[in-house]
C-alpha cells in the first residue's frame, strides 16, 4: 500500500511526539513518586530524631519498657506530639509510687493507617510497630546510661502512606495522563495542516519536474523562502533554464547542420545535372569545381565527426612531453607561402632557447594551431599582419595568436566558439568555414587542461590566448 509522503511526515511527527510524551510521562511521575517519598522520609527522620530521644528519657524514668507494652500507641502519639520537658514533668512525673502508668487523656487517632516507627527492646523483640512488614529497616539503638536498651527504625516510605497522601500521587498521575492526552490531541490537530505546508514546496517542485521529463523546459516554480526548500526551487529554475536552452541550442544546432549540408549537396546536384542535361560541358573546370564541392562537404563532415568525438570523449589523445616551439614553428611552416601570396605580413616571437615541455598530443596540437591559423588567413585583409608569440609564466606557456583587421565586435567575441558561429551575416563560404574549427580547438585545449580565450587585438584584429600547463627545460 502507497503512503503519500503527507502522511508518512504526519505519522512521523505524531511517532515522534508520541514517544517524546512517554518518556516525559516516565520522567515525570518517577520524579514525583520518588521526590514525594523523600520529602516524606525526611520529614519522618526528623521526628524518628525527637522519637528517639523522647523514648530515652521515658525509659530513663520507668526503668523499663512496661510502659510502652501496656499502651504503645498513645504513648507513641504523646511522644510524638509534646515536646521532651513536657513528657517528663507532665507524665512521667504524675505516677503513682506504685510504678503504674496515669490515665492518658484520649487524643485524636493517629493520621495513618500504620506508624512508620519500628520499636524493639534490647532482645530485639518488637515494643511497637512490625518488623517483619520491611525488608530493609535501619535501627538505631536507644541507649540509657551508655547501654543499649531498644533499637528504633523507619519503615520506607511507601508502607506508610496516608490514603490521603496516596490519593494525591494517584491525581498527579492522572493529571499527567490529561497533560499527555491533551498535548497528543494538539500535535494531532496541527500536525496534518503542518505537514501539508511544509510539503506544499516540494510537492509544487515534484510536479514542476513531472512537466519537465515531459519536454516543458519553460516550467519554473516559485521560490517563496530562503531556506533549503527555497534553495532547492532556485535550483531547480535554473536546471530548467539550462534545459530550455540546450534544447534551443540542439534544435539551433539541428538546422544549422541541416544548412550547412544542404548548400553543398544543392551545388553539386546543380552542376550534375547541368553535366547531364548537356548544359555545361564535363571540361577540367567544371570536375575542378565539383570537386572543391566535395573537399567543402567532406571537411565539414569530418569535423562533425571530430567534435562529436570529443563530446563523447572518445577522440584520442596519445600525449608526450614535447617541446612546445617545435610544435608551433612545424604547425607554421606549411603556411609561410600563402602568407606571401596574401601579402600578409608575418612575424613570431619565440625566445631562442626557450624550451617549454608540455604533456599533450603533437598532432592534436598541430590540428588546433593549423585551425587558428587558417582562420586568421581567411579573415585578415590583404596587406595586414600575423603575428605570434609564446612565453613561460607561473608554470604555463601562454601562446598569443593575433592578426590584423577586421576585427570583432565585443558582442561577438564570447560567440566565437561557439559551433556553426561565424562572424559574418552571410554565412558566405568565400571568407568562412563550416563554423566549427574554433569550436574544435577549444576542446583540444581544454582536453590538455588549458584555456583559449578570444580578445581584441592591438594590430585591428583578433587575438586568440592559449594557456597550456608547461614546465621549463634549460637548453
Amino acid at each position: 500500500m502507497k503512503i503519500n509522503i503527507t502522511y508518512r511526515l504526519f505519522l512521523s511527527i505524531l511517532g515522534a511526539t508520541c514517544l517524546s510524551l512517554i518518556c516525559v510521562f516516565l520522567i515525570m511521575h518517577w520524579s514525583i513518586n520518588r521526590g514525594f517519598l523523600e520529602h516524606l522520609n525526611a520529614m519522618e527522620e526528623g521526628k524518628l530524631k525527637l522519637l528517639t530521644g523522647n523514648l530515652e528519657a521515658a525509659y530513663a524514668e520507668n526503668g523499663s519498657w512496661d510502659f510502652l507494652r501496656d499502651n504503645p500507641k498513645l504513648w507513641i502519639k504523646r511522644l510524638l506530639d509534646a515536646r521532651l520537658d513536657d513528657i517528663v514533668s507532665k507524665n512521667l512525673q504524675g505516677q503513682d509510687r506504685t510504678g503504674e502508668i496515669p490515665a492518658i487523656p484520649p487524643k485524636p487517632s493517629v493520621n495513618r493507617t500504620k506508624s512508620p516507627f519500628v520499636i524493639l527492646d534490647a532482645e530485639r523483640k518488637p515494643l511497637f510497630g512490625n518488623p517483619s512488614e520491611a525488608t530493609e529497616i535501619n535501627f538505631k539503638p536507644i541507649l540509657h546510661n551508655n547501654e543499649t536498651v531498644g533499637y528504633i527504625g523507619l519503615l520506607p516510605p511507601k508502607q506508610f502512606l496516608h490514603p490521603r497522601q496516596e490519593e494525591f500521587l494517584k491525581q498527579q498521575t492522572s493529571a499527567l495522563i490529561f497533560a499527555v492526552f491533551g498535548i497528543l490531541i494538539v500535535v494531532v490537530i496541527f500536525s496534518f495542516p503542518l505537514a501539508k505546508r511544509l510539503l506544499k514546496p516540494i510537492n509544487t517542485i515534484a510536479a514542476a519536474t513531472h512537466d519537465l521529463a515531459s519536454g516543458k523546459y519553460t516550467v519554473r516554480v516559485p521560490v517563496s523562502s530562503s531556506d533549503e526548500l527555497g534553495q532547492l526551487a532556485r535550483d531547480f529554475n535554473a536546471m530548467a533554464l539550462t534545459l530550455e536552452k540546450n534544447e534551443k541550442a540542439r534544435r539551433q544546432w539541428v538546422a544549422d547542420i541541416s544548412h550547412e549540408l544542404r548548400t553543398p549537396l544543392a551545388v553539386l546536384r546543380g552542376e550534375i545535372e547541368a553535366l547531364l542535361e548537356g548544359i555545361r560541358s564535363t571540361a577540367p573546370e567544371a570536375i575542378r569545381s565539383l570537386n572543391a564541392e566535395v573537399l567543402r562537404l567532406h571537411r565539414l563532415v569530418e569535423d562533425l565527426y571530430q567534435l562529436a568525438l570529443s563530446d563523447l570523449g572518445s577522440l584520442n589523445y596519445h600525449k608526450e612531453d614535447i617541446v612546445l616551439s617545435d610544435v608551433i614553428m612545424d604547425s607554421i611552416e606549411p603556411y609561410r607561402e600563402e602568407f606571401i601570396r596574401q601579402d600578409i605580413k608575418f612575424t613570431t616571437d619565440i625566445p631562442q632557447g626557450l624550451k617549454l615541455i608540455v604533456h599533450a598530443d603533437r598532432e592534436r596540437l598541430h590540428q588546433l594551431f593549423g585551425n587558428l591559423i587558417d582562420n586568421s588567413l581567411k579573415y585578415t585583409d590583404s596587406g595586414g599582419e600575423f603575428a605570434v608569440r609564446l612565453k613561460f609564466q607561473n608554470n604555463q606557456a601562454k601562446i598569443i595568436i593575433e592578426d590584423s583587421a577586421p576585427d570583432v565586435t565585443k558582442e561577438e567575441l564570447g560567440r566565437l566558439f561557439d559551433r556553426l558561429y561565424r562572424v559574418e551575416g552571410s554565412r558566405s563560404r568565400l571568407t568562412g568555414g563550416g563554423g566549427l574549427g574554433l569550436a574544435i580547438c577549444k576542446n583540444i585545449v581544454e582536453a590538455h587542461e588549458g584555456e583559449i580565450s578570444a580578445h581584441p587585438s592591438l594590430l585591428g584584429g583578433l587575438l586568440i590566448k592559449i594557456i597550456l600547463p608547461a614546465i621549463k627545460r634549460s637548453s
